[in-house]
């Protein structure tokens, strides 16, 4: 597994049998670096989320190797990351949360496996009809989270 110079991992981009899929800009991993604490985090999530559910979660941006700037004023620090709304269909691309295709009863139970893990520090999802989300532009198609450090 890939490491950066802060000792942040990249997150497996194709582990077997995961309960997750990578996405995210740069492609193949270059903004999949996280600090240990976070991996953990989308792990123990991924891990409750498989027990309950067929689809996988959309991992996104967390942090360039480094914390090298990009163009996300956040995402530098390896302990935020993006996660895409759950759809109908289970495909693994976009929704917004007031297309057809979004799942917002799945949506708000994995929303809830967040803060259940109890390292929850933010949640920004535009659908606030989600207990506990709080809306920021920019944020119709993607679930920030941020873990306490």
């Amino acid at each position: 597994m890939p490491i950066d110079t802060r000792g942040y991992f990249m997150l497996p981009q194709k582990p077997e049998e995961a309960g997750y899929y990578p996405y995210g800009t740069p492609d193949r991993g270059r903004a999949h670096y996280g600090h240990p604490k976070l991996l953990t985090f989308i792990f123990l999530v991924e891990h409750r989320w498989v027990m309950q559910d067929d689809r996988k979660i959309g991992i996104g941006n967390i942090s360039l190797a480094d914390g090298t700037r990009s163009d996300h004023r956040s995402h530098r620090n390896g302990l935020q990351v993006d996660v895409r709304p759950l759809r109908k269909d289970g495909e693994n691309i976009p929704v917004k949360y007031f297309h057809a295709q979004y799942d917002r009863e799945a949506t708000a139970r994995l929303i809830d496996l967040f803060w259940q893990t109890g390292l929850v520090k933010n949640i920004f999802f535009n659908d606030v009809s989600i207990p506990r989300v709080r809306k920021l532009a920019g944020h119709d198609n993607h679930i920030h989270v941020e873990i306490l450090n």
